[in-house]
């Protein structure tokens, strides 16, 4: 019977060939929620702050990744409700949170603050859910565009960070889009991938590739509960 392997263990026997190379663990995050999360595309809206029970989520999600899990470095997207939910996570590490312009949200132009319902009726919208890769919001950036800059910011990341363990709080697009890109999913599948509030995501990338440890840990599984029924059936 073999014991379990530690923190530090090689993930791949390729590692386990080669004791020297380690992986950087990077520990993606979603910011908690907001008073306009779900009816609203906030964007790069600012003055928008966390919700009583985004706070709640930022503290839940800080307590999930607090000693003894290892955290060398804090990363968050410059927009209120990411730096909020990172100084969450920071203050269990006495870390303090680096501002990343790269894991900004989506720059969602004309978009930005609209309903979500009505934006559902646009042609775009279907473009957006079908060939996002294809996608340009008006007055604003493409999805493709959003990617690039996102795993490039991530990159730079994970180069100035060798073998350690960082967190970056961003959003849901930038997030979705770069698992696509580390797991080798073309971004026309991007939608199929959840990544809820005050989630956590991780992946483990060396020499020898990325793998997905953990995807859209909430600590959770209130998502699998049904809704309860509307009042009159």
């Amino acid at each position: 019977m073999t014991e379990a392997a530690g923190d530090d263990a090689p993930s791949t026997a390729t590692e386990a060939a080669h004791p020297h190379v380690r992986p950087t663990r990077l520990v993606l995050v979603r910011h908690a929620v907001t008073a306009q999360t779900g009816p609203l595309l906030s964007g790069r809206k600012p003055g928008i702050d966390l919700s009583d029970e985004g706070r709640r989520q930022a503290e839940a999600t800080a307590e999930r990744l607090a000693p003894p899990v290892r955290v060398d470095a804090i990363y968050a997207s410059p927009i209120e409700r990411t730096q909020q939910t990172a100084a969450a996570i920071a203050a269990r590490h006495d870390l303090p949170v680096v501002t990343l312009d790269g894991v900004i949200e989506a720059e969602y132009g004309d978009w930005t603050g609209g309903a979500i319902a009505e934006l559902a009726k646009t042609d775009l919208w279907k473009v957006v859910q079908a060939a996002p890769s294809r996608a340009r919001f008006p007055n604003g950036e493409s999805i493709a565009e959003m990617q690039a800059r996102m795993v490039a910011a991530l990159d730079g990341v994970i180069s100035a960070h060798p073998g350690e363990h960082v967190v970056v709080v961003s959003h849901a697009d930038p997030i979705k889009a770069a698992i696509a890109h580390y797991t080798g999913m073309h971004l026309d599948l991007f939608q199929r991938v959840v990544v809820s509030p005050a989630s956590v995501t991780v992946f483990e990338i060396g020499t020898f590739g990325a793998a997905l440890v953990k995807a859209n840990e909430t600590g959770s599984l209130g998502e699998l509960v049904p809704p309860a029924p509307e009042a009159g059936g």
